[in-house]
């Protein structure tokens, strides 16, 4: 008997414990959905710092391959002066035997230079005189007024010079410009000239 007994207080017992259960069953469903609410959250959270890495990491790693390929482009700009010199120098026909066999040494020494430069992605390059002017690689020192079409290149004081696709340095040329009209002031001041001779 005493096990009947304990039989009834068992259902009596269960029966709170459903009550129970329910109310608890409503707030751990509730946590869940807080807590799945919160896992997508941060999830997204996650994979927004997840791409912001990777970019970050990826424009590094083009930095670091532009610093490596264009290291010398300050050395360069330094370099460019001794080079223009030996330029201008081998450009001018030698007077004398003596200076003609120097400057074979010279031109060894320039063409090593510029072999070496060019092993390291350097090229340079000359515009033609009667090329058009191109203001993206060349600098216009002056303008010389000529009857022929403007904005063409008259003479070239110095070489460009880029490091693989980057400009170190724009060619020097001189440009033509269209002669210019006299001026009606111009004009008057000859014709008086003229009269005062007369």
């Amino acid at each position: 008997m005493p096990e009947k007994e304990t039989g009834t207080e068992e259902a009596k017992k269960e029966q709170p414990e459903k009550e129970i259960k329910k109310g608890e069953k409503a707030k751990l469903e509730e946590a869940l959905a807080k807590a799945n609410a919160d896992r997508d959250y941060w999830k997204n959270e996650y994979y927004k710092v997840f791409a912001d890495t990777q970019n970050l990491r990826k424009s590094l790693e083009e930095d670091r391959r532009n610093a490596v390929k264009y290291r010398a482009a300050g050395f360069l700009e330094e370099l460019l002066p001794a080079l223009d010199g030996y330029y201008s120098a081998l450009s001018i026909p030698p007077a004398s035997d003596e200076v003609k066999n120097y400057l074979v040494g010279f031109q060894y020494i320039y063409n090593q230079i510029t072999n070496v430069l060019a092993n390291e992605g350097v090229s340079e390059f000359e515009p033609k005189i009667g090329d058009r002017f191109d203001a993206t690689n060349m600098h216009a020192v002056d303008a010389v007024e000529d009857d022929g079409e403007p904005n063409r290149i008259m003479k070239v004081y110095a070489k460009g010079y880029k490091l693989h696709d980057r400009l170190i340095r724009a060619a020097m040329v001189s440009v033509s410009k269209k002669k210019e009209a006299p001026k009606a002031e111009e004009a008057a001041e000859a014709s008086e000239n003229k009269g005062n001779k007369a």
